[in-house]
């Protein structure tokens, strides 16, 4: 299926892919080769142990700050530097010291310097609101997407079946809890793929390939639900949220759907009607 260039929003493809696809030092291969180095990171992370892991996502880190500063063109440079977003995720969840708190501050706590440095990278890359997807439109799309979540959360519940973040809440604690799980992992995600990368992927690989692009590095970055059928599961998500990105140009459906896709899955599914799965 294409869509023709009508269809996607001009803040979203407005440079030109000017690189041969693959080739000596092609921008696409190099953004493969730290796909794989962050998959990598990820796998040291979950399958030897935390602290090798933490060790091998600062050194890409690393490596991406000074080849983003270092490399051109600027299209491959931009997207070096939205990637050290990924592996400072991890860093961050790692470092923190947070885990005798209960997970629904973990969740605020971690999303809170991610943010901050989200902000950061969004104002050197130089994009406004509008090239990150901080706008709405098409607000009967989004609705049909805010809606879906709860299907996705369900499946999601069923894949997983995690405990609840927030024991047997009342309905006040449930409401305050949903808006900090939609704030810390739907809004923060989705800046982060849907917003940043996929606005950066999409210079190098163009929209479609970009979308698969970020989609690979959204799933490899829950390798640590142990789960293969749920990577499955996240990259579809990911791709279908890539493709609301691109038709709508905008955040809104895609982040309060990834909210009620994890408040399903964290809250309401496992406190209320665990017994029916």
């Amino acid at each position: 299926m294409t869509i023709s260039s009508e269809d996607t929003p001009a803040a979203f493809d407005n440079e030109d892919v000017r690189v041969s696809f693959f080739g000596a030092h092609s921008p696409r291969l190099i953004a493969i080769l730290y796909l794989v180095c962050i998959t990598g990171a990820e796998a040291i992370t979950w399958f030897v142990n935390d602290y090798g892991g933490m060790i091998a996502h600062t050194a890409v880190l690393i490596s991406l700050i000074v080849h983003s500063s270092l490399t051109s063109p600027r299209t491959l440079s931009k997207l070096l530097l939205a990637l050290c977003l990924g592996p400072l995720t991890r860093i961050m969840s790692l470092c923190i010291p947070v885990f005798a708190l209960a997970p629904l501050y973990w969740y605020f706590i971690i999303s809170i310097p991610l943010l901050l440095a989200t902000a950061v990278v969004i104002w050197n890359l130089g994009y406004r609101p509008a090239d990150v997807g901080l706008v709405i439109r098409n607000i009967p799309l989004q609705i049909v997407v805010v809606i879906s979540g709860f299907g996705l959360g369900i499946l999601e519940y069923i894949i997983l079946k995690p405990d609840p973040v927030v024991a047997d809440p009342s309905w006040s604690t449930l409401i305050v809890a949903s808006a900090v799980i939609t704030v810390s992992t739907g809004f923060l995600e989705e800046i982060v793929f849907r917003g940043v990368l996929q606005k950066s992927a999409s210079t190098v690989w163009g929209s479609w390939l970009g979308i698969v692009y970020v989609s690979i590095i959204f799933a490899a970055l829950h390798l640590g639900h142990y789960s293969f059928w749920d990577i499955l599961f996240v990259f579809g998500v990911a791709v279908y949220f890539g493709w609301v990105v691109k038709r709508t140009g905008s955040l809104l459906g895609v982040t309060l759907c990834h909210g009620v896709i994890n408040v399903c899955l964290l809250l309401i599914i496992p406190n209320y009607f665990a017994h029916l799965f």
